[in-house]
């Protein structure tokens, strides 16, 4: 199954936690608010990648199911 991040900018309070977590795919901008180098989720990191979004203290960070295959 493939997976896709993406993030909610209204909800984000850029804590910062989800490029800790996941900084193969996510950086943090001058302000400290995410910035995704890809949205799709390598199957290598699926689980890091769940982990992020659940730790994201206000829920801005989430992985929906894929359209396409990102292999």
């Amino acid at each position: 199954m493939n997976y896709e991040l993406r993030v909610n900018p209204i909800a984000c309070a850029a804590h910062g936690l989800c490029a800790e977590l996941l900084p193969e795919l996510i950086e943090l901008d001058p302000w400290g608010y995410p910035l995704l180098m890809s949205t799709a989720v390598p199957h290598g990191l699926v689980d890091h990648a769940k982990r992020a979004a659940a730790a994201c203290p206000t829920l801005a960070l989430l992985m929906d199911k894929g359209s396409g295959d990102h292999r």
